[in-house]
């Protein structure tokens, strides 16, 4: 049985920060619509500055510095993927529409041969 590395407890401190972190995307959206009439300035520069300050409380707490690190891991492993020529990529495109072609002409026939079968063989409904 092999043992993983995942940890699911947290600390208090970090609990505060993701719960600052809600606070503030939450007190964001209240404060652009309480400013309604204050102007358009006003509303946006809230709400902008309390998202940022959101995501910068979240960054440091240790679910956004885990979530930064998958991100950059991610990136890492993209770059190591072996992307199709643009030749290759037409031919498996065009292969995958004659098989879609193909196969709404097969469910078409099929569907039609049902119908002739169940509605004027069997029911005589025609």
């Amino acid at each position: 049985m092999a043992s993983s590395d995942v940890q699911t407890v947290s600390s208090g401190a970090d609990k505060a920060k993701l719960g600052l972190a809600v606070a503030l995307v939450l007190g964001g959206f209240v404060a652009f619509y309480l400013l309604g009439g204050r102007g358009a300035l006003a509303q946006w520069g809230a709400l902008i500055v309390a998202l940022a300050a959101g995501i910068a409380v979240f960054a440091v707490s240790e679910s956004g510095k885990q979530l930064i690190a998958f991100g950059r891991d991610s990136w890492k492993e993209v770059k190591k993927v072996v992307w199709p020529a643009r030749k290759e990529a037409m031919q498996m495109t065009a292969y995958v529409f004659v098989f879609v072609v193909v196969m709404a002409i097969f469910l078409w026939l099929t569907d039609k041969t049902l119908e002739w079968v169940f509605y004027d063989l069997i029911l005589r409904w025609r």
